[in-house]
């Protein structure tokens, strides 16, 4: 066996921080949408529980929210932080929209073209596409960082399909049962090429609001973290 094959490197995939968004649009891949300051706590407590980690390469989406999210990693470890296109948030037939809980967006006819097919899904990007991507970018933060520890920022959807993918579970799902809250950490344990576990955890959940926590009830009229 290889040096290669026993290496053991670890890959977080963190979700960025809160976003300045008090119209609840569904912002998916628009630029311009900033980390608020709650946001920016919420970057900064992952980047000092991350502080003392073996840490050799971090990469984000190139949203501006996921930049801002990485920059205090980065900064902790006296890293740059790279780019990648494939850490991007899913395409979405939404975007630029408000989509919220009780606004009446399901009984509009003009939407119902895209909810035809939950399984690809008809709205957006399909989730295949997703793993292929988002499998890539972690293959390449695992390389960049062969026996060391990465951390990739990514947006809420593309994580969990991945993460769905690694655990072998069917990729459509509820949204609402998604375990990826705000700044959340899911990290990618592998050995050598092979993934051999999936971690996951909140450093930042007593940041996080309880509406957006991870399996928490939508609240009609709460701020909105759309697109995430």
């Amino acid at each position: 066996m290889t040096q290669s094959e026993n290496d053991i490197t670890v890959v977080h995939v963190m979700r960025h921080g809160e976003v300045e968004n008090p119209e609840g649009v569904l912002y998916g891949r628009l630029p311009g949408y900033h980390l608020s300051e709650l946001g920016r706590r919420m970057a900064d407590r992952v980047a000092e529980h991350l502080a003392e980690r073996d840490i050799t390469h971090v990469v984000a989406s190139p949203l501006e929210r996921a930049q801002e999210t990485a920059a205090p990693i980065g900064k902790a470890h006296s890293l740059d932080v790279a780019v990648d296109e494939r850490l991007i948030e899913a395409a979405n037939a939404f975007q630029g929209k408000t989509f919220g809980v009780g606004d009446g967006a399901l009984r509009r006819p003009a939407n119902w073209r895209h909810l035809t097919n939950p399984f690809r899904p008809s709205w957006g990007e399909p989730y295949i596409d997703q793993v292929v991507r988002m499998m890539g970018a972690l293959g390449a933060a695992r390389d960049a960082a062969r026996g060391h520890e990465a951390v990739c920022v990514s947006h809420q959807l593309p994580i969990w399909i991945v993460r769905s993918f690694a655990e072998r579970r069917r990729l459509w799902h509820d949204p609402r049962k998604r375990q990826c809250t705000l700044a959340s950490l899911t990290s990618f344990t592998y050995r050598g090429d092979k993934i051999v576990s999936v971690g996951y955890s909140e450093p930042a959940r007593d940041l996080v609001p309880a509406h957006l926590l991870a399996g928490a009830k939508k609240v009609k009229g709460a701020s909105k973290g759309v697109g995430a």
